[in-house]
């Protein structure tokens, strides 16, 4: 009687940072993508709204987040343009645009939470409403979406993170279309055929022996 044994097959030393890399590699992307997204969406919804006295009575006013500050969503364009750059270049390149990344969603965190407290896109619409520059807003509230910027941001912020940590382990553009500096090989000429002038003579254009061995 013959016994069947089951061999584990033993795991080679790279599967474990192989695995990690696709793994980060994912959660970057998925983290990049959406974080520049909610930060974009955020910008242009309202942040805060208010009133102002305008010929003895209240009028309302809001304040979309691209009213109060424009950085985010250009912090959030230059994450996403970062994140796919990644993939663009290698070794300190990628280093560089890794922490660029990173950057981009600490400064997307920053604007967004000074922005709760921003009273002057709202002051300025007020005085425009009032026609007196002196004018301010009065109850002023905020809504939830600075904060929805802020956690855009946080999102960038782990995908620059985990491209600095795992970058180096994640696939690149291919090279084919690269331009190596190689001279390309010269072409051999065929060998002239005495049975075609046309052979002949080309042969003797360009200085060779047509009838030599």
């Amino acid at each position: 009687m013959e016994y069947v044994t089951a061999v584990p097959h033993p795991r080679s030393e790279a599967d474990g940072p192989a695995r990690a890399g696709r793994r980060s590699l994912a959660i970057a992307l998925l983290c990049g993508a959406l974080g520049a997204a909610v930060a974009l969406l955020s910008t242009r919804q309202r942040w805060s709204e208010g009133t102002t006295t305008v010929a003895g009575g209240a009028f309302s006013l809001t304040a979309k987040g691209s009213d109060v500050t424009g950085v985010p969503a250009a912090l959030a364009i230059v994450g996403l343009a970062a994140l796919v750059a990644v993939f663009a270049v290698r070794r300190s390149g990628r280093l560089l645009v890794s922490a660029l990344l990173a950057l981009s969603g600490a400064g997307t965190i920053a604007a967004a939470l000074l922005g709760v407290s921003d009273t002057s896109a709202l002051d300025e619409k007020a005085a425009q409403a009032a026609g007196d520059t002196s004018a301010t807003v009065d109850a002023l509230t905020h809504t939830a979406w600075p904060y929805a910027a802020a956690a855009g941001g946080a999102l960038l912020l782990v995908a620059g993170l985990l491209a600095l940590r795992y970058g180096s382990q994640w696939p690149a553009m291919s090279g084919r279309y690269e331009r190596t500096g190689a001279p390309k090989p010269r072409r051999t000429p065929a060998a002239a055929d005495p049975d075609r002038p046309e052979d002949l003579w080309k042969a003797l254009d360009r200085g060779e022996d047509p009838t030599g061995a």
